[in-house]
């Protein structure tokens, strides 16, 4: 079976991504097991701050590496909290705290103008100097509610509403928001590369 390392301290993540790769001959070991710290995002698109983590970890590991960068992107805000979603209240991360300025900003605007997605970009290389990186990304359509609805995921999930369902993404089970959401369309783009890359062979 083979080992990855997942570019990632967010427990949330791993979490996710063991479930939706549980059916593959793949061991994913989070980077802080294998004394992999932090790296700087220093990428000015998801993608580049995705490939800075996963060489990161693939360098100091010697073991093939996944990283992801998501972001919400809100229309009416042009774009934002984007790349710095994860810090959108300031650092260190604050779920709860990202969500109340989420809402203020967006206080008092209609349903038609609260669009947004949330979008991920998952990257896999096979050692630190792969030339050719498998990348892949997802996007998940809706609107942000005026309030939190919902206990279950992290980030922004209580004040996502995925309209097609009636349910925000903390109201979903696990299994749904897995087959779903942007990571998991990422993650099925990736999949389906896995199997031509060699790597599970």
């Amino acid at each position: 079976m083979k080992t990855l390392v997942l570019a990632s301290g967010n427990a949330g993540k791993l979490v996710e991504l063991r479930a939706m790769l549980a059916d593959l001959p793949l061991t994913i070991v989070p980077q802080r097991e294998l004394s992999v710290d932090d790296v700087p995002e220093t990428g000015t698109t998801f993608v580049e701050n995705a490939l800075i983590k996963a060489r990161h970890a693939a360098k100091v590991t010697g073991l093939p590496a996944l990283a992801d960068d998501s972001g919400l992107i809100v229309d009416a805000l042009g774009g934002a909290p984007g790349l710095y979603s994860a810090r959108y209240a300031g650092s260190p991360t604050d779920d709860a705290a990202n969500n109340v300025k989420l809402l203020q900003a967006l206080d008092g605007l209609p349903e038609a103008r609260r669009g947004a997605r949330f979008y991920a970009v998952i990257v896999l290389l096979r050692h630190a100097d792969d030339p050719q990186p498998l990348i892949a990304e997802g996007s998940w359509e809706g609107r942000i509610l005026e309030a939190p609805r919902g206990h279950n995921g992290f980030g922004y999930n209580p004040v996502f509403l995925d309209p097609a369902h009636g349910l925000t993404a903390a109201e979903m089970p696990s299994e749904q928001k897995n087959r779903i959401s942007h990571r998991a369309l990422a993650l099925q783009t990736l999949r389906d590369r896995l199997a031509l890359s060699g790597l599970l062979a």
